[in-house]
């Protein structure tokens, strides 16, 4: 099924010119276009928004560090190694299980998701659109990037659940950063529970 569901995918890539350029600039650009989110949401939101920005940053490493673990826990060729695909990218042969790319965009749109709607919610219909992208240019398989989205959701909440005891962490960042002359400041204090 996994497999099926892949060649579903991925057998339009390479016959659908504007359809490939889109997916390969998600694929090669999704974590750029987050960083450029997250930073106009640091500079020109509120002082929740810097919060979330500190968490989602937080959750993306934890997200990627248990991606790290799994990759030597469970080893999955990707479809390029064992498959006939239509590859539009090159890509190393390491292991494809689960998605880095993936896990990085699902973990910062639902660390933002969680506490900023709106924004988290675009964000969270890019990550979908990375997922697919990963897929579409012959890299991953959908569980691969069922997984990421597993373990994307897992760490957005675990962070989400413990900011309290995390605090310390952001507002020595925005302490430090408030130090820094001419850069947009807020004054607003953020409630927390």
């Amino acid at each position: 099924m996994n497999y099926n569901i892949f060649q579903a995918i991925n057998q339009f890539a390479g016959k659908h010119p504007i359809m490939d350029r889109l997916m390969v600039f998600t694929t090669h650009y999704a974590l750029i276009v987050y960083a450029i989110v997250l930073l106009l949401m640091w500079f020109f939101g509120k002082e929740q928004h810097k919060y979330s920005v500190v968490y989602a940053a937080i959750t993306g490493g934890l997200g990627l560090f248990i991606n790290f673990i799994l990759g030597h826990i469970y080893y999955e060729p990707r479809p390029f190694e064992t498959h006939k695909v239509h590859l539009l990218i090159q890509h190393a042969k390491d292991t494809s299980f689960p998605s880095d790319h993936s896990t990085g965009a699902f973990s910062l749109a639902l660390a933002v998701l969680l506490p900023q709607r709106k924004i988290g919610l675009g964000m969270l219909v890019f990550a979908i659109l990375t997922g697919i992208s990963r897929i579409y240019v012959g890299h991953h398989y959908p569980f691969d990037v069922l997984g990421s989205l597993v373990v994307g959701l897992f760490a957005s909440t675990l962070i989400y659940k413990f900011s309290s005891l995390l605090i310390p962490i952001p507002q020595t960042i925005i302490n430090i950063y408030n130090q820094i002359p001419l850069v947009p400041k807020t004054n607003q204090k953020v409630k927390h529970n």
